[in-house]
């Protein structure tokens, strides 16, 4: 029987800084009004003339990975693209990578789930490994916010949170029982879509319609929270999600080594830490520096986790994400 693991990890944020007084200076807002409400100091943002959009910056952070993993860009047989951001509406961002790194005529397919998008991703990947199909699946999580963010005070409670960058995993087909993937859990509940959400240009509701329907202080090309009713949500399902996977393996909190929580709020995070009594050693965090990067958050924590050895071999994993859609999603794995 197959099993799946992660072989190899990269992430790439561009080199523009923003700090929460860089957005005092543009809108109604402090260092101190965001940090309390989000534990965000600084995000980083695509800067014109920096070459980068989201499918280069998933490319720079694939091939990364690809090194690490020690597997070529020929051994890759699909690539699995999670992005809310691409650079055109259509095609996707897979198609892009496929291109930019020069690979045979490989699959490649987007998964448009937000913030759980790189969990759902990695749960595609781990289904095709197991079932015998592929042997080596590139990942990616890849968002470019900026672009798309109405950065004046009307925009500033959906602004301040968010930020630019990719992160991607190599996965890995593995015969060692009890190492890899072993199991994730995924969900959806539609009734809440337009909670969390960008409401156009869309096939629905396109440009023309927009431009002339549309009042200046209700722009939906803009995206909308609702930030109480995510955050009550998103403490609840991360709990129910994380819980799941752990009943699934028998496991308890206990016994988990780290546990990557989509980069959504600090306090979100700190919540769920506090509610499974998990240690600071236990929980990684780095949206301090980033922002919520949406469906590249989980990748870049997890690689930052990596490379500062807060994750070995034999250690207990649990991702965990809940976003637009609502979707949420976990993974568990033993590294």
């Amino acid at each position: 029987m197959y099993t799946s693991r992660i072989s190899g990890l990269g992430h790439y944020v561009p080199e523009h800084i923003v700090t929460n007084d860089d957005l005092s200076k543009i809108m109604d807002t402090s260092d101190t009004w965001i940090q309390e409400r989000t534990g965000i100091k600084e995000r980083r943002h695509i800067k014109e003339g920096d070459g980068n959009t989201t499918a280069i910056m998933g490319a720079k952070a694939a091939r990364i990975a690809l090194e690490r993993a020690n597997v070529s860009k020929n051994d890759i047989e699909l690539i699995i693209f999670a992005t809310l951001s691409p650079d055109m509406y259509f095609p996707g961002g897979g198609v892009q990578i496929q291109d930019i790194l020069d690979m045979d005529t490989v699959p490649a397919l987007d998964v448009r789930n937000q913030c759980s998008g790189f969990i759902y991703a990695l749960s595609v990947a781990d289904q095709y490994i197991k079932t015998g199909m592929y042997q080596n699946v590139l990942v990616i999580g890849s968002e470019n916010h900026s672009g798309g963010l109405d950065m004046t005070t009307r925009g500033r409670s959906v602004s301040v949170i968010f930020g630019d960058g990719a992160g991607a995993a190599v996965v890995s087909r593995s015969t060692k029982e009890g190492q890899g993937i072993l199991s994730t859990h995924l969900h959806s509940e539609g009734a809440h879509a337009e909670e969390l959400v960008l409401m156009g240009p869309s096939m629905k509701n396109w440009v023309p319609a927009i431009i002339e329907e549309n009042p200046t202080d209700n722009i939906p090309y803009f995206p909308y929270m609702n930030g109480k009713l995510v955050f009550k949500n998103a403490v609840t399902r991360f709990a129910e999600v994380i819980n799941e996977g752990l009943q699934a393996n028998k496991l308890s909190s206990s016994d988990i080594d780290m546990l990557i929580p989509h980069q959504a709020n600090l306090r979100i995070s700190q919540f769920i830490q506090n509610k499974f009594q998990l240690s600071d050693n236990q929980v990684f965090n780095n949206i301090q520096k980033y922002g919520n990067t949406t469906a590249a958050s989980i990748p870049i924590a997890l690689t930052e986790a990596w490379e500062q050895d807060k994750i070995k071999e034999g250690d207990l994993v649990v991702l965990a994400a809940f976003g637009s859609g609502f979707t949420w999603a976990s993974a568990v794995m033993r590294w």
